[in-house]
């Protein structure tokens, strides 16, 4: 009895976290936390059947997608015609065509169909070849910017885009950098003119080089893709005839021209600078002799001086012998190729001119003909470092470009005469006033 009572005292002493048990392992609440996180996710909650779920549901709504656009395009007939077209005349509309009341193209696709509308930065765009540009590519449906410094361009080229919210004008001279955002860059900022990059060789020079650095710098920095305009005068007084892009001219590099010759050769030299160095996507045009409305009325190239000076009853002045050639091309045509060319695949560089040549006499004569036969002709000096014939061969155009200019001087000459006449009587009647 007595040791009974001890041993139950000694129990009642012992503390209950000290008293051992007999080991019964517990079961796991959680047995799935062995395995990752993510399929212990997926597991947890039934979530990997709402993801089957909403796979298949996916899954059917692409499956039956065509048919039920084919179902509501059955029920209202050429609802997939975009907007734009519904101000097209009947003759447009032929080219659309039917399959089971689905309207399809046939034909040729009208323009802008399919095309990404691109951003595009034109410098010199307020100018005379600038000017046709823009309207070109606001008119296929792009976003363009104007860079001008308005030293030759002038706003009235361009006035009447504004308004327009696809066109911005901005005041900026290119020797100093601008940072844009575009897709193609269209550099034709410079003085193209004697008179002009006569009066100021220094800047005329600055604006090739330094321009032409900045425009590039920002294609580089962006991505976009650049296309030079240079000239025909970087052949110089050329020894050969007609002149191949692979001619590499006849120059004096310090004569009265050389700021304009010798920066646009160098112009030419950076963009395949650029080209080889940086990857910058370039393209490069010679321009020869182009005429046409927008012209500046005295800027000294031949065939504005001598449609001026007809207009103004004054006698038209030739310099030399007149029997110095040249080619010219309606402004139209030239716009046509500069855009092939930003299209196309291949850098250049391509000559853009007119193969017709025709001597400053046969060129009077011509003008004559469309304004005042009665017009007189006027001998001067020849100018230094004059070229004596250009012509342009245009082989390689026609062959990678599918380019060749259309108008004749006979028809583009009219054009450009209407133009001229109408500026010329509000000149004098400002005058008057």
């Amino acid at each position: 009895m007595k040791l009974h009572k001890q041993s139950s005292r000694r129990d009642e002493e012992i503390p209950n976290s000290q008293i051992s048990l007999p080991y019964s392992p517990k079961t796991l609440k959680h047995p799935t936390r062995s395995l990752p996180r993510s399929i212990n996710y997926l597991l947890k909650e039934q979530r990997l059947l709402f993801i089957l779920i909403g796979i298949l549901i996916g899954s059917t709504f692409f499956i039956f997608q065509p048919s039920l656009s084919l179902l509501s395009t059955s029920s209202e007939p050429h609802s997939s015609i975009p907007r734009s077209y519904n101000a097209l005349n009947h003759e447009s509309l032929s080219t659309f065509s039917s399959y089971n009341n689905v309207p399809i193209f046939k034909g040729r696709v009208p323009v802008g169909v399919g095309r990404k509308r691109m951003r595009i930065v034109v410098t010199g765009g307020a100018g005379f070849v600038g000017s046709h540009l823009v309207d070109k590519l606001i008119k296929r449906g792009d976003d363009v910017i104007v860079i001008d410094n308005f030293f030759t361009g002038r706003k009235e080229n361009v006035m009447h885009h504004f308004g327009n919210p696809r066109f911005e004008l901005i005041r900026h001279d290119v020797v100093e950098p601008i940072l844009l955002e575009v897709d193609q860059i269209y550099h034709l900022a410079c003085p193209a003119s004697p008179v002009h990059y006569k009066y100021n060789p220094v800047k005329t020079i600055k604006t090739n080089v330094m321009g032409t650095l900045n425009m590039l710098g920002l294609a580089k920095r962006i991505g976009a893709r650049f296309l030079l305009t240079s000239t025909s005068e970087v052949y110089g007084d050329p020894l050969e005839h007609p002149q191949k892009e692979t001619y590499w001219g006849h120059v004096n590099p310090i004569g009265v021209r050389s700021c304009y010759d010798e920066g646009k050769r160098t112009a030419e030299t950076l963009t395949m600078d650029y080209h080889r160095g940086a990857g910058v996507e370039v393209r490069i045009a010679r321009i020869f002799n182009t005429y046409g409305p927008r012209m500046c009325l005295d800027d000294g190239r031949v065939v504005s001086n001598f449609v001026a000076q007809a207009i103004r009853n004054q006698p038209m002045t030739v310099y030399g012998d007149g029997k110095q050639t040249r080619s010219f091309q309606y402004v139209s045509d030239l716009v046509d190729g500069l855009v092939a060319l930003m299209e196309g695949e291949h850098i250049g560089p391509f000559n853009l001119g007119n193969p017709g040549e025709f001597t400053m006499l046969e060129l009077a004569e011509v003008v004559k003909e469309v304004i005042d036969p009665s017009a007189n002709i006027e001998f001067r000096a020849n100018t230094a470092d004059d070229p004596h014939k250009r012509k342009p061969d245009i082989s390689k155009a026609k062959e990678l470009l599918n380019w060749e200019p259309k108008v004749p001087l006979r028809e583009g000459l009219p054009l450009m005469v209407n133009d001229f006449r109408n500026r010329i009587l509000n000149e004098d009647e400002g005058k008057g006033s």
